[in-house]
């Protein structure tokens, strides 16, 4: 059989399985698909992408057959076509992967590790901006807030330890509060 006549056979069989045929597809499949596990094979040079890529290739076969058009070349180049860049693909999609988790780890190197020094440093200066601000209350709201918070007190237990009716207690915690947020810059 001259390669004319088997492009022609390989072009008539390609129609067919646009129309469904499984039986043309199988024969595609058997004329062309040596050829194309060689081409991914080479292009990606790991058997097993190769024949992932492969499959997916004879998969965009079976579903685009419709598509393939004669007067711009074989059968047989239009699926080579497909799996050359089908495979070109794999392998940019697998050097952006890598290229990212270079970055990521670059990026990742570039952070500062955490720094006791300055941590400490910055509870101490948050420490003295809330001391400070304490200093700031009455003496009543400064009892009933340290109490409370600082203690671990209910509004009861303070109103006991100060001798003070509860709802005055819970006025001094508000008030004292809102007077915590003011004087700390806290929105709220």
């Amino acid at each position: 059989m001259t390669r004319a006549r088997a492009d022609e056979d390989l072009a008539a069989a390609l129609g067919r399985v646009a129309g469904g045929d499984e039986a043309a597809f199988v024969s595609v499949y058997e004329a062309v698909s040596p050829a194309v596990l060689g081409v991914t094979s080479a292009v990606l040079r790991d058997r097993a992408q190769a024949e992932e890529v492969t499959q997916e290739v004879f998969v965009e076969v079976w579903r685009t057959a419709g598509r393939y058009r004669r007067e711009r070349g074989g059968v047989r180049t239009w699926v080579l076509t497909m799996a050359h860049r089908r495979a070109v693909d794999r392998v940019r999609s697998a050097q952006a992967s890598a290229d990212r988790e270079r970055r990521a780890a670059r990026l990742e190197a570039a952070l500062p590790e955490f720094d006791e020094v300055t941590e400490a440093a910055l509870e101490h200066e948050e420490r003295a901006r809330v001391r400070r601000c304490l200093e700031g209350l009455t003496a009543l709201q400064r009892q009933s807030v340290v109490l409370a918070y600082y203690r671990g007190r209910t509004c009861r237990e303070v109103s006991e330890s100060l001798s003070v009716p509860l709802g005055t207690v819970k006025t001094r915690l508000r008030d004292g509060l809102l007077r915590l947020r003011d004087c700390l810059g806290v929105s709220g």
